[in-house]
């Protein structure tokens, strides 16, 4: 017996930072919006104990070890229910590595859905998010998929009303960016300024309401946008190349370097991945519209 669970990646339309708090972390106002790039993560008995495979692009990045976010959420599941985490959790790669869309997040939940299944622990949905939240800022999302604004550090989610499809074009960097890298080069470039309350636009959650693109454009924003340039200079060519083929909106997703880029349409956003995967400013290019579910038994 097996159990296979698909889970999403995420864009975030608004991404506010707080300034630091004293445990290192720092507080959000975090719009999530899933979006139809997915890992798979299949949970098998194994009567060797926990063990992790991985394929797909970037497999050779993604960790086999304990400190996998899959292989986390197998011994947090088993450690709550006291059983032994024999499990082999197989993940198959479809996320950016590295790339500021949650691919690790998605596979921690994915492995927490899929070994819940797997061993009829029968978990509520609140005990689930809670040990999401344990693992990392943007676990619960990656459950719960859909539209979300995530406050504390992310991991407290408002579920939100979405009015419409939207289109994306993502752009792969050819190397990665470390999210607490990229965390402390914004505590940097902020040093000696006042950081005010992370607080979500209401412009940008009536445009979401609405399905509006136009709106949507108008108002998304990223704060981790300059850190993130400021250690990967190469994505403002990235960024400008989307803008001249005629995105409405170009950001930095989440920490990067991933690139999202709005489009109008389905027919929009093929022609923006094309001129992107022209300009040779990044290493692939993939385009996908959300909202999406959350990760699902399939």
């Amino acid at each position: 017996m097996s159990v296979t669970v698909r889970v999403p990646a995420k864009v975030n339309v608004q991404l506010a930072v707080g300034a630091a708090r004293p445990d290192g972390f720092h507080d959000l106002a975090n719009v999530f919006l899933a979006v139809g790039l997915h890992d798979e993560v299949t949970a098998t008995p194994s009567a060797g104990g926990l063990r992790v495979t991985c394929a797909g692009p970037d497999a050779a990045e993604v960790p086999l070890d304990r400190t996998n976010l899959a292989a986390r959420a197998a011994l947090a599941l088993a450690e709550r229910y006291g059983r032994e985490a024999d499990v082999h959790l197989h993940i198959t790669k479809d996320i950016p590595v590295a790339g500021g869309m949650a691919g690790g997040s998605a596979d921690g939940a994915g492995a927490l859905l899929a070994c819940d299944a797997l061993w009829g622990t029968g978990a509520s949905r609140r005990e689930l998010l809670d040990i999401c939240a344990e693992l990392g800022s943007d676990v619960p999302f990656a459950l719960v998929g859909g539209a979300a604004l995530g406050t504390g550090r992310g991991e407290r989610l408002t579920e939100l009303e979405v009015g419409g499809t939207f289109h994306w074009v993502f752009a792969m960097a050819r190397r990665g960016l470390s999210t607490p890298a990229v965390f402390r080069e914004f505590d940097r470039l902020a040093e000696g300024r006042d950081i005010p309350a992370p607080v979500a636009s209401q412009d940008l959650l009536g445009a979401l309401a609405k399905g509006d693109p136009d709106a949507l454009a108008a108002t998304v924003s990223n704060d981790l946008q300059p850190a993130a340039l400021s250690l990967f200079p190469e994505l403002a060519g990235t960024l400008a190349a989307g803008r001249d083929a005629g995105a409405l909106a170009a950001l930095v997703s989440g920490s990067g370097p991933t690139t999202a880029f709005l489009a109008r349409d389905t027919e929009a956003a093929e022609a923006i991945a094309g001129a992107l995967r022209g300009s040779g400013t990044c290493r692939t290019v993939r385009t996908a519209a959300g909202p999406v579910p959350g990760a699902t038994v399939i």
